[in-house]
């Protein structure tokens, strides 16, 4: 009897493998979420291949999922809003998900939005690291002291007298990372108060080399991967500030509306000719192994990289992805072809 219902279990475990490998299975960013799913629908609708699942977890999830190896079970493209960290590499080549082709598909600003009732708001990189960080200067600059301000006006005299509230993305978010990538880490770097303490103390104090500690004081609220609910938070809140993908701000531009960066809204334009500072690239990685074992994913990986979706009037403009430059795009649309393995040196590169 024990070896009978061994057998069933080893059979159902084999079909719902079979089950996981005939149909594209994606995992990744909330932010490249709606440009995914956009491209994951048409397939289903124009081609003999099933729908694939797309699911948003994150882009630190996501890589998680994918490099956990090369079963039928795992994800066999994840999505990123950020690009592939050293440290997920190395899991991925240890786990054997050794063949890796990076793609990008186009650039988003992120946005950082609040209700359309609430006044214009304009913010400088500085201003955000201090409202943001966990510890900032004191007055004088000379130390490092646990973040004091709960109004902007504290921060800076010429700014409201309005409640500091951050809705933003969870520490799982390509989002989040770029977010403090180009807000923390970009303004941290330049200030003598946080690069001494490294200096004096690499070991002790490295997290000050590359500072972006975020505050946990209630002031910045991770609000999930979901950042449709971060939407729906601006809306009921019109002193708060949202952090998300520019898509979610052009798909909202009826009810929520932009802060701006040292004098700079997000804009295709804006996003294109990096005078918006908080602008990157934005990524999906296929897992070679399972190219050619599971059906339509040549024909989904051709269609993403099309002119048809990615192109400067493609379907995911339409919905708020912002167009790499022509010869970019035919550089990655070769490299989706040819699936270039992606090499360790690949990541330090801009």
């Amino acid at each position: 009897m024990k070896k009978i219902i061994m057998s069933i279990a080893a059979l159902l475990v084999a079909a719902n493998a079979a089950q996981a490998g005939d149909q594209i299975h994606i995992v990744g960013s909330s932010t490249v979420y709606p440009f995914s799913s956009y491209v994951a629908e048409e397939l289903g609708a124009t081609t003999k291949f099933k729908t694939p699942v797309v699911e948003s977890t994150g882009s630190g999830g996501g890589m998680k999922l994918f490099c956990a190896g090369n079963g039928a079970d795992t994800p066999d493209i994840t999505n990123a809003s950020r690009r592939m960290k050293d440290k997920e590499y190395a899991n991925c080549q240890k786990n054997g998900v050794k063949y890796i082709t990076e793609v990008v598909i186009g650039y988003d600003g992120i946005a950082l939005a609040q209700s359309k009732d609430a006044a214009p708001m304009n913010l400088t990189l500085a201003e955000i690291l201090l409202a943001v960080a966990a510890e900032v200067p004191n007055k004088a600059g000379t130390a490092l002291i646990a973040n004091p301000y709960h109004f902007w006006n504290e921060i800076n005299a010429d700014l409201p007298h309005r409640k500091i509230t951050f809705y933003g993305p969870p520490t799982s978010s390509g989002t989040r990372d770029a977010f403090e990538d180009l807000t923390m880490k970009a303004v941290a770097k330049k200030m003598d108060v946080y690069t001494k303490l490294y200096k004096a103390d690499k070991k002790a104090n490295k997290k000050y080399k590359k500072y972006h500690e975020v505050r946990q004081d209630g002031v910045f609220v991770p609000s999930g991967e979901n950042d449709n609910l971060i939407v729906q938070k601006l809306t009921k809140d019109s002193e708060a500030l949202g952090i998300f993908g520019y898509s979610y701000l052009a798909e909202n531009s009826d009810r929520i509306a932009a802060a701006t960066v040292d004098g700079i809204a997000p804009s295709p334009a804006a996003v294109q000719d990096g005078s918006y500072k908080l602008s990157r690239s934005l990524y999906f990685y296929i897992k070679k192994s399972h190219f050619d074992k599971v059906p339509g994913m040549k024909a989904y990986v051709d269609l993403f990289t099309s002119e048809q979706m990615i192109g400067d009037s493609g379907a995911c403009a339409d919905i708020g992805l912002i167009a790499l430059p022509k010869e970019m795009r035919e550089h990655y649309r070769e490299q989706a072809k040819n699936l270039t393995n992606m090499k360790p040196e690949d990541l330090k590169k801009k």
